[in-house]
């Protein structure tokens, strides 16, 4: 290859490298505007977050008072719930970059194949994190909590009914850090949220030709052994959010397949339409 080709192939790539670093910029820049619009509302943000929790303790009898445990760990917080609000405050800009980037490289076939799982994956994303929010994190804030062992001032006094001598019982009740509790509750939030993508991803990859419904039909048990895992993986070590994320998560493996049956189902009304549709292809169905 000559010094003129050599030339000529490496422009391509310095263009689009150029074009990355632009759109990269650019969504940093979102990102971190977006934090600052956020960091002044981080108190108003962490007092919506902390209602699952209030909530529980409430129904115990109890006040919601959560601790600092450490001076700097107020602004830690702070910090955490601007990244965390400014990603999700972004991520329209962060998206739209990401399109302006891939969207020149495609057909516009496949323009309109991607683009509505463009904005099927915020709304499933927030779905989950909505899920999370208002069904799971009060069901394990209540599950959580009832390990306390709350007594009546000091202590409670018990008689044994043999001896007749009294024991005083501890209390043991929930004095948690605020940033210990908001980093639970984004985990939480996160992990349902991003799990949620599962069926925006598996009709993605089915639309595109390399999975089919009857593929994940047959890989359904492994599909179960590995949502059983997944759960495990994302979630607190406790039974209760494992069985929650499991029995939220599979029943969106269903649905990813139904989805994918019609898309098929769509796929082969077109070729046969068209006269292109292989019998073969059929009769292996």
């Amino acid at each position: 290859m000559t010094d003129d080709r050599i030339e000529d192939s490496a422009a391509p790539l310095v263009e689009h490298l150029a074009e990355l670093r632009k759109r990269l910029i650019w969504s940093v820049l979102a990102f971190v505007a977006a934090m600052c619009v956020v960091f002044p509302f981080a108190g108003h943000v962490f007092n919506f977050l902390a209602h699952p929790i209030c909530d529980a303790l409430a129904a115990n009898g109890q006040d919601c008072m959560l601790q600092l445990i450490k001076p700097q760990e107020g602004f830690f917080v702070a910090m955490n719930i601007s990244l965390f609000g400014g990603l999700m405050l972004a991520f329209p800009v962060i998206g739209y970059q990401l399109w302006r980037f891939v969207a020149p490289g495609l057909y516009r076939s496949e323009k309109n194949a991607l683009l509505p799982f463009l904005v099927g994956s915020p709304v499933m994303f927030f779905l989950g994190a909505v899920f999370a929010y208002y069904v799971v994190l009060p069901m394990a804030f209540g599950f959580f909590l009832s390990f306390q062992q709350i007594a009546p001032g000091v202590a409670e006094t018990a008689t044994d009914a043999a001896s007749g001598e009294t024991s005083s019982l501890p209390g043991i009740v929930f004095q948690g850090s605020a940033q210990e509790y908001l980093g639970v509750t984004m985990k939480f939030v996160l992990a349902f949220g991003l799990c949620f993508q599962l069926p925006v991803l598996l009709v993605l990859l089915g639309k595109a030709g390399i999975i089919s419904s009857r593929g994940l039909a047959a890989f359904r048990k492994y599909a179960i052994v590995g949502i059983l895992i997944l759960a495990a993986v994302a979630t607190p070590p406790d039974m209760m959010s494992q069985l929650i994320l499991f029995c939220a998560i599979y029943p969106l493996y269903e649905v990813s397949v139904v989805l994918i049956r019609m898309i098929e189902k769509k796929r082969e009304a077109k070729l046969r339409a068209e006269g292109l549709w292989d019998e073969d292809e059929d009769g292996d169905d």
